[in-house]
């Protein structure tokens, strides 16, 4: 390994680990500011910070680094009975695989050294040439060019640069590895506790991971067929040049979304930590930093889970009509509108969109934890026995046929499947436009506020003639 890349592997680590570890950490505020939000109340708003008589409550957001002071200046309790290794090495082993699924999962597209940007030589009424020895013949002035990729392939003499930490041909089939590598965690957590809440939790952790991990797979053999590889890249470019995953298998997305859910313990699939029956499962007896592993993983697996979604489903860093050279606006054979875009821009474009889409998925996660109610046990696993299970193999029956009857239609079959993709590419950018539309107008709209009484006994008062002090008001 040469320095340069070894240079570019620390900085892909960098940005992956730090997107991972602050929008964790975001997580953790915007389900209390979020959940308060959805339920009408006032959220964090507590901790605040004084500078020159100033209080400053940055929306909250100072309750999420006073957490962070609390897990680390908690007393580090352990119980007496505890398998004292075991029970340390559990919230490691919570947190080591979410951060180790990180490496195969790619962020962008391949990087043409050569095409980022080109010193080039220009004079009036003359064709550019490129510098020799880094100097312009007489009469050239030097100046800096942004260059177009090529659409397929890597450009000849550039050292192309994955946006990937590890790429590996058996990317998908690691993620199932380590992602199974979860139900040890609870397991060995809830068992080295000498605590029967915490056993009856890690049971519970056990049978619903293990049940719903069968699902998630299952789910995607469909995606791999039509794919035709389990490498994350190839699936993104595939999405790029046909159509988004979610247009492709609509029922593989939903069963994955789901059995991620239940693979994370959120709300509605949280039995393993129910508070209202097991005080909180299989972490009961921990405080300190090692109860603060186990639930930063569980937000990390939030934005985990939300990266495989919008790499299998969702195009990866993909963008309509966007491709490696440009922008191609096209229905079949017929483009409508086509422009060379800078090889950087292009790459900045589709890191952008990667990130943005995961935001997106880890919010639509944040809002079912607020509007769902947790299932029974025995709902829980009939759900993912008897519903999800029947559903990922009839997924696998249907798109097996399809894509047979596909491959046996010959050329107007593909070129039908060609302009069904790119109609469905452009459904995607007519509603990225609505929701930026949207954003946008939110933002700039003024707020309305109105002037409401707070809980229902305030109410029956004032309906009664009022109190000696006045209500109060939000």
């Amino acid at each position: 390994m040469t320095i340069t890349s070894l240079i570019w592997t620390v900085v892909k680590i960098a940005v992956i680990v730090g997107f991972v570890f602050n929008v964790a950490g975001l997580l953790t505020w915007y389900d209390r500011r979020g959940g308060a939000m959805m339920q009408d109340r006032i959220g964090p708003n507590r901790a605040t910070l004084k500078i020159f008589g100033l209080e400053l409550r940055v929306a909250g957001l100072l309750h999420t680094a006073a957490d962070g002071v609390k897990f680390f200046t908690k007393e580090d309790f352990m119980p007496p009975k505890a398998d004292k290794l075991l029970f340390s090495l559990a919230p490691m082993l919570a947190m080591i695989p979410v951060l180790v699924l990180l490496a195969v999962i790619p962020f962008g597209d391949t990087i043409s050294t050569d095409l980022l940007w080109k010193s080039v030589c220009f004079k009036t009424d003359s064709p550019a040439m490129l510098p020799v020895n880094g100097v312009c013949p007489a009469g050239y002035a030097m100046s800096v060019v942004f260059p177009a990729a090529q659409r397929f392939g890597i450009s000849m003499g550039s050292h192309p640069i994955e946006l990937v930490v590890v790429g590996l041909n058996v990317g998908l089939l690691f993620v199932f590895a380590m992602a199974g590598q979860g139900i040890v965690a609870a397991a060995i957590a809830g068992v080295s506790s000498d605590n029967k809440f915490s056993l009856m939790g890690a049971l519970r952790a056990a049978s619903q991971m293990v049940s719903y991990e069968v699902t998630m797979g299952l789910s995607l053999v469909g995606a791999m067929m039509v794919y035709g590889s389990v490498r994350l890249d190839d699936m993104v470019r595939w999405q790029g040049d046909n159509a988004w995953g979610i247009f492709v298998q609509p029922l593989a997305f939903f069963l994955f979304f789901t059995a991620a859910t239940a693979e994370i313990k959120r709300i509605p699939f949280d039995l393993p930590e129910a508070e209202s029956e097991l005080v909180s499962g299989y972490f009961t007896e921990y405080s300190g930093m090692k109860f603060g592993m186990f639930y930063f993983a569980e937000y990390m697996e939030i934005v985990t889970s939300s990266m495989l979604l919008v790499t299998i489903f969702l195009g990866g860093w993909q963008l309509p009509f966007l491709h490696r050279d440009g922008l191609h606006v096209a229905f079949g054979d017929t483009e409508l509108f086509a422009t060379k875009l800078p090889h950087i821009w292009v790459l900045i474009f589709g890191v952008v969109a990667f990130f943005g889409k995961t935001l997106f998925l880890c919010w639509i996660q944040a809002f079912i934890r607020w509007s769902l109610p947790r299932f029974r046990y025995d709902q829980l696993m009939k759900l993912g026995w008897t519903v999800l299970l029947p559903a990922s193999l009839a997924n696998i029956f249907a798109t097996g046929i399809v894509w047979l009857a596909l491959q046996r239609g010959g050329d107007s079959a593909a070129s039908f499947m060609k302009v069904a993709g790119d109609v469905t590419q452009a459904i995607v950018a007519l509603a990225i436009t609505a929701l930026l539309v949207y954003i946008v107008v939110g933002l700039l709209r003024p707020r309305l506020t109105r002037e409401q009484i707070v809980g229902s006994s305030a109410k029956f008062a004032s309906a009664a003639g009022g109190t000696k002090s006045a209500p109060m008001r939000v």
